[in-house]
């Protein structure tokens, strides 16, 4: 890389998200963990003050959330992570997708509130994946790819799991109540490409009904 590029690296300012990816997780964490754990994953975490919920904030702080709250308990990080995954969900439904968008959608066959509800997602995915690309597979699946987000430490599965538990709510919500996200296995650890499918119980799979 030459100095120009490393000078234009370090000048490059990080991606953002939105604030629900910690808020959401700090609050699930002091229910499971208690207000003294929290604080030092917190602290461990570089986090000083919780966002207040009214503005974009740095991709980095979810990150590093994870990655500590993974390192102090690798077992309860992925109940964690889904609890917060499904809270930022309910948090986008009440908050951040217009009532007569959510009133539809919920009133629309699946098969045709699904590719509807994926186009908006795809629209607005730059507030979750940060520095990752988001990319759909039909109504039904996406790709989530940080291969070239430069992260310094690979994300834990813990952030990779809070991303199926944020799309099943949304769809069991807004699609249909038997809808599951689910990531496909990684072929290796720490793979920065992830796979996901949402799928509905057997008997709703051929059909458009909810």
């Amino acid at each position: 890389m030459s100095n120009r590029a490393q000078l234009h690296a370090r000048r490059r300012p990080g991606a953002l998200i939105g604030p629900n990816a910690v808020l959401q997780a700090v609050a699930v964490m002091e229910e499971r963990l208690g207000m003294a754990e929290t604080a030092a994953i917190l602290a461990d975490a570089q986090i000083e003050q919780l966002p207040t919920g009214q503005h974009m904030i740095p991709e980095i702080e979810a990150l590093r959330l994870h990655r500590w709250l993974a390192l102090h308990d690798p077992m309860g990080a992925l109940v964690i992570a889904e609890e917060a995954g499904a809270r930022t969900a309910d948090y986008i439904i009440a908050n951040r997708i217009p009532r007569p968008a959510v009133w539809l959608l919920k009133r629309l066959p699946a098969l045709l509130a699904a590719p509807l509800l994926m186009g908006a997602i795809r629209k607005h995915a730059w507030t979750f994946v940060g520095a990752g690309v988001f990319t759909p597979a039909g109504a039904w699946g996406f790709a989530i790819d940080r291969t070239r987000a430069d992260d310094s430490i690979p994300p834990p599965d813990s952030l990779f799991l809070w991303y199926a538990a944020v799309f099943t709510r949304l769809y069991r919500v807004l699609v249909a109540p038997d809808c599951t996200c689910r990531m496909a296995e990684p072929g290796q650890d720490f793979a920065p490409r992830r796979t996901y499918t949402i799928n509905r119980a057997p008997d709703h799979s051929s059909d458009g009904s909810r």
